[in-house]
C-alpha cells in the first residue's frame, strides 16, 4: 500500500512519514458524510437523518481515494443510524468490496445531546455564547440538558424499532451524554467486539460519528481531557491508525486525502458553533 497518502500531499511530508516501527495492525475510522442536518447546522444526534447530497459526493470520493490507497478491508463497523451505514455502503460500493460483512451497534452513535437536539448551532452560540456552545460540543466531561418527553423527537427516537434488539433494555439508553458517557459506552464493544478482529489480521473500517471516533481516538492514543475538546474531525474524511501488537499508537493519527481541503473542510466543522458574522 502507498506511503503516502495522496499525490498533492507531498508538500505534507509530516504527515505522511513511515512510522518509525512496522505497524502490526491497521485500522481506517472517519466521519459519515454531511448528513441533512449538518448542511441545516444543527444538533442532529441520534436522530436519524439521510445523507445529503454532498455528504454523499463525500463518501463517494472517499472510497475511491481508500481504493487508489491499495486498501482492502475484511469487516465494517457502523452505528445504527443511517448516515453511518449509508457511508460505509457507498465507500464498499466505489471500492468494488460490496461483499465485505458490516456490523452495526448502538455503541457507535453519535453522542446523544438530550435537549439540545435539533436545535441550530449558530443560534445557540447567538443566545448562550460561542464559549458555552464549545463547551457542550467538545468538552469531554460536560453534560447537556436531557431530553424529556416533550421534546419533539423524543417519541421518534425512543419508540424506534432498533433500539428494541439492542444489548441493553430502552430504559438504560441515555437521555444526554458528555464525550466521557460516549467512551464509557464504546469501549465495551471496542474491547470485546473491534479489538478480537483487529488481533485476528482483519483490516478493518469503522464509519461512525464525530464524537464517536473522537472518544475512540481519545482512547487509542491517550488523548487528555483538555486536549480533546480541540480535536475536529470533518465530515467523509479517512483517519489511518497504525497500531503495534499491543494496540498502541506508531504516530498520531492521519488524515488521509488532501490535507488544504481537509484544514478547510475541519475550520467549516469548528465555525458551526460560532454566531453568524451577519447576527453579531
Amino acid at each position: 500500500m502507498p506511503r503516502c497518502l495522496t499525490a498533492r500531499c507531498q508538500t505534507h511530508l509530516h504527515l505522511c512519514q513511515a512510522a518509525p516501527a512496522m505497524a502490526k495492525y491497521k485500522l481506517v475510522l472517519l466521519r459519515h458524510g454531511e448528513g441533512a442536518w449538518n448542511k441545516e447546522n444543527r444538533f442532529c444526534s441520534w436522530v436519524d437523518q439521510k445523507l445529503s447530497s454532498d455528504g454523499i459526493k463525500e463518501a463517494q470520493n472517499c472510497g475511491k481515494h481508500l481504493k487508489a490507497l491499495g486498501f482492502e478491508f475484511d469487516l465494517v463497523f457502523t452505528s445504527v443510524l443511517r448516515r453511518s451505514i449509508q457511508t460505509a455502503w457507498l465507500i464498499l460500493e466505489e471500492m468494488g468490496q460490496e461483499w465485505v460483512p458490516i456490523q452495526s451497534s448502538w455503541r457507535l452513535n453519535e453522542r446523544h445531546y438530550g435537549a439540545l437536539i435539533g436545535l441550530n448551532r449558530a443560534e445557540m452560540a447567538l443566545n448562550h455564547g460561542e464559549e458555552q456552545v464549545k463547551i457542550w460540543r467538545r468538552s469531554y466531561d460536560v453534560t447537556p440538558p436531557p431530553i424529556t418527553e416533550s421534546h419533539p423527537y423524543y417519541e421518534e427516537i425512543y419508540n424506534d424499532r432498533r433500539y428494541k434488539c439492542g444489548d441493553v433494555s430502552q430504559d438504560h439508553l441515555p437521555k444526554a451524554e458528555s464525550l466521557k458517557d460516549v467512551l464509557d459506552r464504546l469501549l465495551p464493544y471496542w474491547n470485546e467486539k473491534i479489538v478480537p478482529e483487529l488481533k485476528s489480521g482483519k483490516m478493518i473500517l469503522i464509519s461512525a460519528h464525530g464524537n464517536s471516533s473522537r472518544a475512540l481516538l481519545k482512547h487509542v492514543e491517550g488523548i487528555s481531557d483538555e486536549d480533546i475538546i480541540n480535536v475536529t474531525l470533518p465530515t467523509g474524511v479517512p483517519i489511518l491508525l497504525e497500531l503495534d501488537e499491543n494496540l498502541r499508537p506508531l504516530g498520531p493519527h492521519q488524515f488521509l486525502g488532501d490535507q488544504e481541503a481537509i484544514q478547510a473542510a475541519i475550520k467549516k466543522v469548528e465555525d458551526q458553533g460560532k454566531v453568524k458574522s451577519t447576527e453579531k
